[in-house]
C-alpha cells in the first residue's frame, strides 16, 4: 500500500502536462492582451484619418 502510494506521488511528480496548459494560457492571455492593445490604439488612429479626411470634404 505504501510502495503504491510512494510510486503514485514520484509519477505526479513528473507529470508536466498541467504546467503545459498553465503556460499555454498564460500565452493566450499575453496574445489577447497585445490584440486588444494594437486594436485600441488603430482604432483611435483610424478615428482621426476619418476625422481628417471628412474635414477635407
Amino acid at each position: 500500500m505504501f510502495t503504491t502510494l510512494c510510486n503514485t506521488l514520484r509519477n505526479l511528480r513528473r507529470d508536466e502536462e498541467g504546467a503545459t496548459m498553465v503556460e499555454y494560457g498564460l500565452l493566450v492571455a499575453l496574445i489577447a492582451m497585445v490584440a486588444f492593445a494594437g486594436i485600441s490604439l488603430l482604432g483611435v488612429n483610424l478615428q482621426s484619418l476619418y476625422t481628417a479626411v471628412a474635414g477635407s470634404v
